[in-house]
């Protein structure tokens, strides 16, 4: 389970945005009919505040369900209850619960990731406590956390050494991924994760967006 994958290219792991749910739909199923997208994080911040429960739980499953057609791995962020009730996997970070009480509970079958920001010693705990991956950054400043505290690529690097998948994140984007790769010198990372790259630009634009970023990395 936590075997760093021998193929040299990394999978494109996408994170939702908080679009109205007929618009995140839309970009998905489009980005999703491309093949590029490999595993698939609900992240839906302002959903959870504007929203009563009720609709949190119909939208995940509208979610997961059109996923499910497409054969593609979901992850929750951060919500426990929620990747119980669906059967998917989870993102915890480190403030949001244990990954080994989380094994328990979802079973040795789904996707369980863990922030570790830039920090090798929570990295190391990721895989001790049965972490599929550990989730490291931020890689590049982005808009959205223009102040967050970028991964130093000496780390990047330890953490490739360990037998733990390791998923790169943070201001990642088709302008900038090629000075991750040779700044990583073409070592195998498992998972980039990207979200405003993607889900940010209209529905129109997605689907060639998404094969922009698999031919990106295919050529890692």
């Amino acid at each position: 389970m936590n075997r760093q994958s021998t193929d040299k290219a990394p999978k494109l792991y996408l994170l939702t945005n908080d679009d109205e749910i007929s618009t995140l739909l839309d970009k998905l199923e489009r980005a999703f009919d491309t093949g590029a997208v490999s595993l698939l994080q609900i992240r839906r911040k302002s959903t959870l505040k504007l929203y009563d429960l009720a609709t949190v739980y119909k939208e995940a499953e509208m979610i997961v369900s059109l996923a499910s057609d497409y054969n593609i791995s979901v992850v929750m962020n951060d919500d426990l209850e929620l990747a119980s009730h669906f059967g998917t996997g989870l993102h915890l970070g480190q403030r949001d619960g244990s990954v080994r009480v989380a094994r328990e509970i979802l079973g040795d079958d789904v996707v369980i990731g863990r922030t570790c920001h830039a920090d090798i010693a929570l990295f190391k705990e990721a895989k001790r406590e049965g972490a599929t991956y550990g989730a490291m950054g931020t890689a590049f400043a982005s808009i959205t956390k223009p102040r967050a505290n970028l991964v130093p690529r000496a780390v990047l690097k330890k953490a490739i050494a360990f037998d733990l998948p390791l998923c790169v994140i943070g201001g990642i984007a088709l302008e900038n991924v090629h000075q991750l790769r040779d700044d990583l010198q073409g070592m195998p990372v498992q998972y980039i994760a990207v979200t405003a790259d993607i889900m940010s630009h209209s529905a129109e634009t997605i689907a060639d967006k998404c094969r922009a970023w698999q031919e990106k990395l295919n050529n890692w």
